[in-house]
């Protein structure tokens, strides 16, 4: 039996001066987004802002419903109202942005694993890797590829 060691790669900045205009401009559309969340349980709101191949933005927030689990995270919320309206358009980036208490949060906030799952069939579907931005007030978050989230995939084994 041989051991194998996985290894994502992560860039964090400590400020949004750190990161490049495209990314801060996205995080702002998440952030923006997450005015619209319906968090009536958890009253955590949650924004995300889809970039796609052509510049177009597509923004998305969570919904929560009393019949749990039938809400729907932000970032599923963003992918799948982009692929449907744009099915011929790779998703290139994805910022999300978590707000608590009237306030964003300090960290960021991470997507969940079916979130992961999905962006990644994103990615595949695109040909190319989907960078996620995960923005806090005092930490942003980068990868690069969707992989670095997801490592050990449904479909896949990253050596």
């Amino acid at each position: 039996m041989e051991c194998k060691k996985i290894t994502i790669n992560v860039f964090e900045a400590n400020g949004i001066e750190e990161v490049q205009q495209a990314d801060c401009a996205l995080l702002s559309r998440a952030h923006q987004a997450s005015s619209d969340a319906y968090a009536p349980f958890s009253r955590f709101n949650v924004g995300a802002a889809v970039r796609l191949s052509d510049g177009t933005v597509v923004t998305g927030s969570n919904q929560e419903n009393a019949a749990y689990p039938s809400g729907l995270c932000a970032e599923r919320t963003a992918l799948f109202y982009a692929q449907s309206q744009y099915p011929h358009l790779a998703v290139e980036a994805l910022a999300v942005v978590a707000v608590s208490e009237g306030r964003q949060t300090e960290l960021p906030a991470y997507p969940c694993g079916a979130c992961r799952q999905v962006m990644l069939e994103c990615q595949k579907r695109g040909g190319k890797p989907l960078r996620v931005i995960m923005g806090g007030s005092q930490k942003i978050q980068i990868v690069e590829n969707v992989i670095d989230l997801l490592p050990l995939a449904f479909d896949q084994f990253q050596e």
